[in-house]
Formats: C-alpha cells, sequence, structure tokens
C-alpha cells in the first residue's frame, strides 16, 4: 500500500466490487463495504481502493476511506454493494445482509445475536459522499449471502438465506435503476426461474457469462450441481451445467 494510504482492517465477510470510472486514473478501483473484523465488530466503513503502481515485481494500492451522508447502511456482513451505469452517471447499490439486534434488544445471552437487515436498497453517490435508502414494494423480507450480478443500469439479486424464516427462496429480483438529472427512479421486477442457494461463488467467464459454484441450498446440504447465467438484453438465462467431479475433500468439507 502506499504511505498515503488509510488503515484497512482485517474484516470477514466484506462486500466487494470494482468500479470501472471514466478517468485514465479511475480505470481500476474496489470498493470495499462492511463486513466483520475478527473481533466480531461489524463495519460501516466504505473504502475504495486503486491501482497507483504496477510493474513486475508488485503493484501498489491506495486506499482511501470513504465518508458517507444522509441514509448511512448500518454495520453489515453479507451483504452485496454493486456499481450501476446510467446517463454517464455512476452509483453504488448497497443490498441486504446481516447486523447486532438493536441495542435496546440486547441482553448478556444474546448479545451478539444478529438479524436480517431490512430489505432497502441504498444508493451511495462515491463522487459526492452521500447515500439514500429506497423501499420496494417487491423486496419483503431481509436476505443475506445471495448472489448479485451487476450489468450497465440493472442487478440480479439471485437466492440468499433469510434468517427470520430460516429459508433460502428461489429468489430472483431485477433492480433497475435510472439516474437522471433529477432524483434517481429505482424499481425491482420479480422474475421466474430463480435458484435456492446461498453463499455460493460468482465468477465471470465472459461480457454475458456468468458460473454460480457451491454454496448451500440446506442449512446442512451443500449445493453440489452447478449454474451458467447467460444476460442477453434485457433477459437472464440460468441453466445447470455439466457437475465436476468433485474431490472427497470437497464432497466432505463445510
Amino acid at each position: 500500500f502506499s504511505k498515503d494510504s488509510c488503515y484497512l482492517p482485517p474484516l470477514r465477510y466484506p462486500a466487494t466490487c470494482t468500479f470501472k470510472g471514466s478517468l485514465e486514473s479511475e480505470k481500476q478501483q474496489y470498493i470495499i463495504h462492511g463486513g466483520k473484523t475478527p473481533n466480531n465488530e461489524l463495519s460501516d466503513k466504505i473504502y475504495v481502493m486503486s491501482v497507483v503502481c504496477k510493474n513486475n515485481k508488485k503493484v501498489t494500492f491506495r486506499c482511501t476511506e470513504k465518508d458517507l451522508v444522509g441514509d448511512v447502511p448500518e454495520a453489515r456482513y453479507g451483504h452485496s454493494i454493486d456499481m450501476v451505469y446510467s446517463r454517464g452517471k455512476s452509483m453504488g447499490v448497497v443490498f441486504g445482509g446481516r447486523s447486532y439486534i438493536p441495542s435496546a434488544q440486547r441482553t448478556t445471552e444474546k448479545w451478539n445475536s444478529v438479524a436480517d437487515c431490512l430489505p432497502h436498497i441504498f444508493l451511495v453517490d462515491l463522487e459526492f459522499g452521500c447515500s439514500t435508502s429506497y423501499i420496494l414494494p417487491e423486496l419483503q423480507d431481509g436476505l443475506s449471502f445471495h448472489v448479485s450480478i451487476a450489468r450497465n443500469d440493472t442487478i440480479y439479486i439471485l437466492g440468499g438465506h433469510s434468517l427470520a424464516n430460516n429459508i433460502r427462496p428461489a429468489n430472483l429480483y431485477r433492480i433497475r435503476v435510472d439516474l437522471p438529472l433529477g432524483s434517481p427512479a429505482v424499481n425491482c421486477t420479480v422474475l421466474p426461474g430463480g435458484i435456492s442457494v446461498s453463499s455460493a461463488i460468482l465468477t465471470q467467464t465472459n461480457s454475458d457469462e456468468f458460473v454460480i459454484v457451491g454454496g448451500y441450498q440446506l442449512e446442512n446440504q451443500k449445493r453440489m450441481v452447478c449454474n451458467i447465467i447467460s444476460l442477453e438484453g434485457n433477459k437472464i438465462e440460468i441453466r445447470e451445467m455439466e457437475t465436476p467431479d468433485w474431490t472427497p475433500d470437497i464432497k466432505h468439507s463445510k
């Protein structure tokens, strides 16, 4: 890290995404939000990491902490953050996750108990450091450890775990963000064909295709199938792919 970088604490379950700016210096930026520290403290911080020097031997990053005003997302983990782009502007979108129960409800026995965050959508303007929350009627339950895919002005939310109901519903939401000169417009559409999964790994294989690997479909049942997700225009297609020959370590691990 460069000497003018801020301290980046060791975080578990932070949400991370790539920010593609318009300037040459902004081509590689990474947004890190929230997470849990090894001391079981939850973070509401947002960090911006960028590459300032790259050579054959090492890469030097600059890490800066971004202060937010407005409807600041509470400290959380197991959530997602994505970047959307509309009309030449960009916004960060925070959704889901878990947080500690309110202090008024905490007792010695359940001091570290967590609950689903409210199903609000937060738009974060990284340029001006302001955040605004939106309540959408289609999003009724808080979710964590879901899968999110961002493309241009649209985010797809798949699966996730509802702690309140202890279920992994086969969710598939399409969230579209319009960024005109005035106030942003956020709308959500419930789509058919979702999958039941939490804590999965998402990998992008080309500009229009992603692969989902691993995760859980039930509390103690790992998800051994893999899926290919294809995006074309306003359509999303999810299909199973040929299952790899898993090693015994993977089959019997948690």
